[in-house]
């Protein structure tokens, strides 16, 4: 089947991409909605025009969209636009989005995929937090925290590359605060740097922190693709 596939550069958007070729489908063209807040729920934004990059890594064509031109607001209708734009260039059948636990998410998109006549395709559903952290670096993923947001995350996450004994201090963490291991409900961002899909792995070549004592995000200023690693 042919697929597009929502993207944000994270982990679960990049890993669900893994999943669902692996069971044969082909991933055509990636879908990036830059959204007009931080704050969205549908769409994620840190770093979002790095994605050009793991794009050209993937060899995957990128359709990107930019919300804020849009004058009614709605981030719905701009990915609908978006999909349309996908169907008429790309021929695809069905959308993969990274969703795990998010049920108002998952059922905005099922909807959009019926009235496009589209199979939604959800492969990381109901995942177990730490089996699946764990999958991911198993699965060879190199990927690092950009954003956090919650209790027990402090600047010290920012731009760090996550192993295993951090998905380890991770767990602990949740159980203590209280926020999702997987991340599923914002308390952090991911970007993948490097991965089985990828081609060459991509080179940050400067980057900015910004922390205000509970929120802080990790910026990428310039980066590359690393065709000599």
């Amino acid at each position: 089947m042919k697929l597009a596939c929502l993207f944000s550069g994270g982990k679960d958007s990049t890993y669900a991409i893994h999943l669902v070729k692996n069971q044969g489908h082909e991933v055509t063209c990636l879908l990036s909605v830059f959204p007009k807040s931080d704050e969205s729920h549908l769409l994620h934004h840190p770093n979002l025009k790095w994605t050009k990059l793991q794009s050209e890594s993937m060899k995957i064509p990128q359709l990107v969209i930019d919300s804020s031109s849009d004058e009614t607001n709605d981030e719905l209708i701009v990915l609908e636009k978006l999909l349309k734009n996908a169907i008429n260039e790309f021929k695809i059948e069905g959308l993969v989005h990274g969703g795990i636990k998010s049920k108002f998410q998952k059922e905005k998109f099922e909807i959009l995929c019926k009235k496009l006549n589209l199979i939604p395709v959800s492969p990381l559903w109901e995942s177990e937090p730490k089996k699946y952290m764990n999958d991911l670096l198993e699965s060879d993923f190199h990927f690092m925290m950009t954003t956090v947001s919650s209790d027990g995350l402090d600047d010290q996450w920012l731009g760090k590359l996550i192993s295993k004994s951090d998905v380890n201090t991770l767990e602990t963490l949740s159980e203590k605060f209280g926020f999702n291991l997987n991340f599923e409900g914002g308390e952090a961002e991911t970007f993948v740097i490097d991965c089985p899909l990828f081609f060459s792995s991509i080179k940050i070549n400067k980057f900015t922190k910004n922390w205000d004592g509970y929120r802080g995000r990790f910026e990428i200023v310039d980066a590359e693709l690393n065709y000599n690693a």
